[in-house]
């Protein structure tokens, strides 16, 4: 092949904790040349995410490159002055980021953010400036990109985010692209449009794709090369055909059977006559759209739209459909932390409609929510002790600190984490990591239900499997209900009894899941079934 775009070469990073220096990535070497898309897949942790900050020279405070060489069409990126590096930053390189809602800021409009890397590289302005943002919105997806142009990244959903996010990286229009976990949020449809975008740009640019993720479904739709990383090292490379067929390490043959699959609902009993925990009827979630010098109400978006449903005791519902249906909002609402406008949320026979005083405080001790974004969603000034022990503190007021000290400990090592993890700080881990923490907190005050916003679309496949059978023990064990919301038509069919599939505020198909998935009644729900990433699952749905 030609001369590499990027040659990565005996890259060794640390990381300085206190008096120790911790090695993140152990001497590897890799090439990206240009049109090729380059995967780099692991574990969270394994130093993936490093690897492209440090070519990028943005690690953060304590991280420090200890040798090595990262050569841009053979100028060495570690050698070249800041200034210098502030041009390749944006344009020759862009980076779509891990965790839009911490890479987004929150003080900007998106069209301003996409703005700036316009008008710095391309010196663009006024309406020129408006039309390319504009249009760099509408090729990521984004339903209404000429409203969004002026909307902030709280009015968004965490899909509508990452979108955002990729339109800021695609505005430079550079050379190599650095994907990190850039469809983690994204509904399915939306990840298939998103990756046949990358695609395209790359045929018709010659941009190479740098893709750093977990999901090994979109690796083999997308990639060229792979290469495996574990604990700093890459411990497998190879052409995606060969990988795919057989891998050799026994990692990445611990990665494939880890992969959730549709198929594994196929069988499973379903429970009959079970009392219902929660039951929601003709409910709705609007917002007023004002217009005007005073601002007056002219119409109304309608995110929730007289949705009705019923969660048996001990089961698990999964809410499905594309980002911005009104998945999350729903999801919110029925726990009131946004307000509702109109319909019933009855919990275990009580209406608890709009709840507040001791009845929101027991509403809040029997139902809580693991959130979408793990970052965002946790106080970055508290230690994760103090994080997982406040709902404890506040709802369980007669335990000693002693005891709620043994209970976070015994939420962590219950999701994949050691009890030392308890006096660091929420910027001390990786998404995954973060995401098992919120874990932890959600499962602190012993809840009968749980919301399950994305709870595992931030994981790698083994941390995921993990969580996934840890969700199906404690169910089994405490009785546990889950309203799971997730884009992962597979994670669904491992842990859901029933699906509910949402459009535009709207429930249009509900039933078991193994009907919902194989044997679909709507087109909208064909459709998302279609999008899944991988031939071989794409090939089963259609088969059916």
């Amino acid at each position: 092949m030609d001369t590499p775009l990027l040659s990565v070469e005996n890259l060794h990073v640390a990381f300085r904790q206190g008096v120790e220096q911790v090695s993140a990535v152990k001497g590897i070497s890799f090439d990206i040349h240009q049109g090729e898309t380059f995967a780099l897949v692991g574990e969270s942790g394994s130093g993936k995410s490093v690897t492209a900050l440090s070519v990028l020279r943005l690690l953060p405070l304590g991280g420090k490159i200890i040798a090595g060489t990262a050569k841009l069409d053979g100028v060495d990126l570690f050698n070249m002055p800041e200034y210098e590096m502030c041009d390749v930053r944006g344009r020759r390189i862009g980076i779509i980021f891990q965790d839009p809602m911490s890479s987004l800021n929150p003080v900007m409009t998106i069209g301003q953010q996409i703005g700036e890397v316009l008008r710095l590289h391309f010196g663009l302005n006024g309406a020129d400036l408006k039309s390319r943002a504009i249009e760099l919105l509408r090729q990521v997806g984004m339903p209404r990109p000429t409203q969004h142009f002026d909307e902030y990244p709280h009015q968004f959903s965490g899909g509508m985010r990452q979108r955002a996010m990729i339109a800021i990286a695609l505005a430079g229009e550079p050379d190599l692209l650095i994907a990190d976990e850039p469809t983690t949020a994204l509904d399915v449809t939306i990840q298939a449009q998103i990756l046949a975008l990358l695609k395209r740009l790359q045929q018709e640019t010659g941009m190479a794709l740098w893709l750093i993720t977990h999901d090994l479904g979109i690796v083999s739709t997308i990639a060229d090369r792979v290469a495996v990383m574990r604990t700093g090292e890459i411990v497998e490379a190879a052409d995606s055909g060969p990988f795919f067929e057989k891998p050799q390490h026994p990692y990445s043959q611990q990665l494939f059977d880890a992969r959730p699959s549709l198929t594994s609902c196929l069988g499973r009993k379903q429970s009959e006559n079970l009392p219902a925990l929660l039951e929601v009827q003709d409910f709705k979630v609007y917002y007023p759209i004002k217009k005007g010098l005073f601002q007056r109400v002219v119409d109304h978006v309608r995110a929730v739209d007289g949705v009705s449903f019923s969660l048996p005791q001990g089961q698990t519902l999964a809410l499905v459909g594309e980002s911005g249906c009104g998945k999350t909002t729903l999801g919110k609402a029925i726990l009131n932390l946004i307000a509702s406008s109109g319909g019933r949320v009855i919990f275990d026979g009580l209406d608890v409609t709009g709840s507040s005083g001791e009845a929101r405080r027991q509403r809040c001790k029997a139902m809580q929510i693991i959130f979408q974004d793990p970052f965002s969603s946790m106080n970055p000034r508290m230690v994760v002790g103090d994080i997982i022990e406040e709902g404890i503190r506040a709802l369980q007021p007669e335990l000693t600190e002693q005891q709620r000290r043994e209970r976070s400990e015994e939420l962590l090592e219950a999701v994949g984490m050691t009890k030392d993890v308890r006096l660091r700080y929420p910027h001390e881990f990786s998404g995954g990591q973060r995401q098992r923490i919120c874990i932890a907190r959600a499962l602190a005050v012993n809840p009968r239900l749980i919301v399950c916003d994305e709870p595992t679309s931030s994981l790698d496949v083994s941390v995921q499997k993990q969580i996934l059978n840890l969700l199906k023990d404690l169910r089994k064990r405490q009785g546990l209900s889950y309203l799971f919301i997730s884009h992962d038509l597979a994670v669904v069919a491992e842990l859901a009894d029933h699906v509910a599939v949402m459009r535009g505020g709207k429930i249009v198909e509900i039933g078991p899941v193994e009907q919902v998935l194989f044997k679909p009644s709507q087109d909208y729900t064909r459709k998302l079934l279609e999008a899944v990433p991988g031939d071989r699952q794409r090939r089963l749905i259609l088969q059916q």
